[in-house]
């Protein structure tokens, strides 16, 4: 079972470095909001969040692995409700998907503002479990589904995500795709 906030005492050293993150990662999203993530500066981000730096780069190898952290933290919530399907099929993952981003829209909106919804790829490529290893047919067509996907995620966020979660699957259905 993975560890989080809630289940772990705060008394443990698990439990202080669950907070130490918490806290970090609390800290750069605020301090998000008024800045570009290349002017915030380590020291600033720990003052911030009241930790030292050593607590930093004990997590972290840089501020995009924050962002990252949390946006794998946010898509872990995703796949659980996703794996509890039975047998979806790709349009209602394709729905599901946009309603997440609709339903964090404060948090997506800043990621496109401050120029980091690249960070999303990755996230994305994982969570249809991309792997260029596997057989040409799979690999090939994961990867367009993923791109394809990120594609549309990203213009979405630069239109000001007019259109809703269930517009959205309708057009991507639309396509063919």
């Amino acid at each position: 079972m993975k560890q989080n906030r809630e289940s772990v005492s705060p008394m443990s050293n698990e439990g202080r470095n669950i907070y130490v993150i918490g806290h970090i990662t609390d800290s750069l999203l605020k301090l998000l909001e008024d800045k570009e993530l290349a002017d915030i500066s380590i020291s600033e981000l720990c003052d911030h969040a009241g930790v030292g730096r050593a607590s930093f780069y004990r997590n972290f190898n840089s501020k995009e692995d924050i962002v990252r952290a949390y946006i794998n933290e946010l898509f872990d919530e995703w796949k659980k409700e996703w794996e509890k399907q039975n047998s979806p099929s790709l349009s209602l993952g394709i729905g599901r998907i946009f309603e997440h981003f609709e339903q964090r829209k404060a948090f997506y909106s800043l990621l496109n503002e401050r120029h980091l919804i690249y960070l999303l790829k990755d996230v994305i490529l994982d969570t249809l479990e991309f792997q260029p290893d596997l057989p040409k047919p799979d690999a090939y067509a994961k990867a367009f589904v993923a791109y394809a996907l990120y594609g549309w995620i990203e213009v979405w966020f630069q239109r000001g995500m007019r259109e809703s979660a269930e517009e959205m699957k309708k057009l991507f259905e639309d396509q063919g795709l």
